[in-house]
């Protein structure tokens, strides 16, 4: 309903310019700004500490008019004239600001569009690609990092109303693979172990041995030669070690409640005509060169030119990439790739070469690097913590608390907790922090319900269902309020019932946003914020035990405040307890 309340303002505002400066103001305003971006135009502030919306447009009147702000916002509001009936309930010049406070009716339309569920149409069919680790060993913390980010902003992306489709992109060409083809030759799987971890534990010591051995190095050449080729013995090879890890990957990211719609293996675009095509495609754009054992495309927007062929005709993984995301493109609206910061020579260089096929870009989602304390690793060197080692370490450290703060619960339901805030506490502080920037995840500090992550959230929404359960439980309801006609029901006493409803009125923007400029931590800041301000709540204003009219209206505001938390919950993937 936020979405509805700064339209409203914005038409307000512009309606007051116009009769107070006329034409000739507003042409100077816009002389710069986009048709669009009215937020912009006219200096909106929506998280404001003095109102529900601040406008600073006097002070950019100010330098063309050449008149004091203040003097000016008080002009502007002299001829605002709020309707009847408005979202709207009073408008004040305060210095130079124009600040806009929200009306009874905004809240009460908030709450009916929280209880109806809130529905977005954004149309248009999404290839999101994100985690796409080498199938040489389990999923790191890195990895964890790109899988969180990329299956919340799919979720985010459908809530908005879009058709997504996540993919997988399958590394099967690469050396890395050819290298445990070799390395399972004369080495065992022990079977005793996960089995990407015991894939990855055999390409650590075949990976040491082919260093040292130029005959295995070879072994390795042929091996990636024969698979391009078709051989189908080495095919079989191939697809059985790749399967096999990607199984044990595939486990890792189910225990984390994340499923790729369609796992895409790079070899389908070798055996069919597309990477062919691609390069006679290029080759046509005059812009190859041949520069030793390799033909190079010869990049103009990119200093480093891209390698897309062998002097023995064997393709590279830039070639199939391209070809992949021509595949793609053909089958969506428009394509987002989750990359890391060590991607994103690659993505410019893919993009350039997509512009030259006349093939739309993906958007890329770069993410910066994320470590533990313990420092950096290294799945080469065999120097990793997987993520099956990050699950377990959180989800025993959220048992430890579980089970020293509840000990009035049987052991199951402990583990079940433990689990969900365990597994909820990694998720969240992978997303909450936004992409662009370092992260260090530190267990203790995510599992740490002081620290105000995942656990601090979860137990808002817990403490809500709980103050229902009671309600239910002591036969006190909120006496049938139709949300529908809420008119007469919502009583706001407290200022603290205000800040509570003006955040969940933001619920609607806080996702759109999100959507729009592709970032997940926007949904993770918010339901901090909510959980926050309900605790606020909570301490200021009695529920149960308030008079009746009050009570009954306290009552609905829990209920949107859980239904709010849990979608911003699931929304990152994150489980929202009813208890904890």
């Amino acid at each position: 309903m936020f979405l509805a309340f700064r339209a409203e303002v914005e038409r307000l505002l512009m309606d007051a310019l116009q009769n107070t400066y006329g034409d000739s103001a507003l042409s100077a305003l816009t002389a710069h700004t986009a048709p669009h971006e009215l937020e912009r135009l006219l200096e909106i502030d929506i998280e404001s500490e003095h109102a529900d919306i601040s406008s600073r447009i006097a002070f950019s009147l100010s330098k063309i008019l050449r008149e004091n702000p203040s003097k000016i916002s008080a002009e502007i509001v002299k001829n605002i004239e709020i309707p009847e009936n408005s979202l709207v309930s009073s408008v004040k010049a305060v210095g130079p600001y124009i600040n806009f406070y929200a009306s009874e009716l905004f809240f009460e339309k908030s709450l009916r569009e929280i209880l109806g569920g809130i529905c977005f149409h954004r149309k248009g069919r999404v290839i999101i690609e994100h985690t796409s680790a080498n199938p040489d060993g389990p999923l790191h913390i890195g990895h964890l990092r790109n899988a969180c980010i990329g299956d919340a902003l799919a979720r985010i992306l459908r809530h908005a109303g879009y058709d997504v489709e996540t993919q997988y992109y399958v590394n099967d060409m690469g050396k890395q693979v050819a290298i445990l083809v070799s390395g399972m030759r004369y080495m065992k799987i022990d079977e005793k172990k996960k089995i990407d971890h015991a894939i990855a534990e055999i390409y650590v010591k075949a990976n040491k041995i082919i260093e040292e051995d130029e005959e295995k190095m070879r072994e390795v050449e042929e091996l990636m030669r024969k698979y391009e080729q078709g051989d189908s013995e080495t095919v079989r090879k191939y697809e059985e070690v790749v399967e096999k890890c990607l199984n044990g990957i595939r486990e890792t990211l189910h225990k984390l409640g994340i499923y790729h719609d369609r796992f895409v293996w790079e070899s389908e675009f070798v055996r069919s005509s597309d990477v062919s095509d691609v390069v006679k495609a290029l080759e046509r754009s005059g812009r190859l060169i041949v520069h030793g054992n390799a033909v190079l495309l010869k990049m103009e927007s990119v200093d480093k030119d891209l390698v897309i062929r062998r002097s023995d005709g064997t393709s590279l993984y830039s070639t199939r990439d391209i070809a992949y995301h021509r595949w793609k493109s053909e089958r969506c609206d428009f394509m987002i790739d989750v990359l890391g910061k060590d991607h994103e020579l690659v993505a410019k260089q893919l993009g350039e070469a997509l512009d030259i096929l006349g093939v739309k870009r993906p958007e890329i989602l770069i993410f910066e690097f994320v470590s533990l304390p313990e420092g950096s690793l290294s799945t080469r060197a065999g120097r990793f913590i997987s993520v099956d080692e990050l699950i377990e370490r959180a989800v025993a450290r959220a048992y430890e608390e579980v089970a020293r703060r509840r000990d009035d619960i049987d052991e199951e339901k402990k583990r079940k907790i433990a689990n969900i805030v365990g597994i909820g506490a990694m998720k969240y502080d992978m997303v909450r922090v936004s992409p662009e920037k370092n992260m260090v995840f530190n267990i203790e500090e995510a599992i740490d319900i002081e620290k105000k992550g995942a656990p601090f959230i979860q137990y808002a929404h817990a403490r809500a269902s709980s103050i229902l359960r009671e309600a239910e439980k002591r036969g006190i309801s909120d006496n049938g309020v139709n949300k529908n006609d809420l008119k007469n029901d919502l009583k706001i006493e407290h200022s603290s019932e205000r800040a509570l409803l003006m955040k969940l009125a933001m619920f609607d923007a806080v996702i759109l946003r999100a959507c729009d400029e592709r970032k997940p931590h926007i949904v993770a800041k918010y339901a901090r914020e909510l959980a926050e301000v309900f605790n606020q709540f909570y301490r200021d204003c009695a529920v149960l035990s308030a008079r009746d009219d009050v009570r009954s209206s306290r009552l609905l505001i829990v209920k949107c405040v859980r239904s709010v938390l849990k979608t911003s919950l699931n929304l990152m993937g994150i489980e929202a307890p009813e208890e904890m």
